[in-house]
């Protein structure tokens, strides 16, 4: 279940986690170690260092690990789009479950199905590609929840 606010949803919760961590890490000056940034972004430890690690894989984050480690941008806020986050974060199914039981109806509307929902995300990823966590931090306010 996503997010939401004024009953809107905003998106996958890992999505919208990675976003809050990537504008506290570019604000930040250093290494921030996990916990920090949790209690920051209002999420357990463990969900975050799962997706802290996808962003690491994908080179926006930079981990070092160790009595002083932590984390840190890995890439400059402004070369870091919501499109980035968003395909870092998706997860594909490999394999589409294989019903022979369909008729050919059903199964033209399952790929029907699978054609406009990937316009739609194609589109999503294009209009994220618009904005960078840069525009993020210059467009909200600085809070300090310390």
């Amino acid at each position: 279940m996503g997010m939401t606010n004024r009953g809107i949803p905003i998106g996958p919760r890992r999505f919208v986690i990675a976003i809050h961590a990537l504008v506290w890490l570019a604000r930040s000056e250093g290494l921030l170690p996990s916990s920090a940034i949790a209690c920051q972004v209002n999420s357990h430890a463990t969900f975050l260092r799962r997706v802290l690690q996808v962003l690491t894989q994908a080179g926006m984050v930079e981990a070092r690990e160790g009595r002083d480690g932590g984390y840190a941008l890995g890439k400059s806020a402004s070369e870091i789009t919501l499109a980035d986050v968003y395909v870092a974060l998706k997860t594909e199914c490999t394999e589409l479950e294989d019903n022979d039981n369909c008729s050919e109806a059903d199964k033209q509307l399952d790929s029907m199905l699978v054609t406009i929902l990937f316009d739609a995300e194609q589109q999503t990823i294009e209009h994220l590609r618009q904005f960078t966590i840069a525009d993020i931090m210059t467009r909200i306010p600085l809070c300090d929840n310390s």
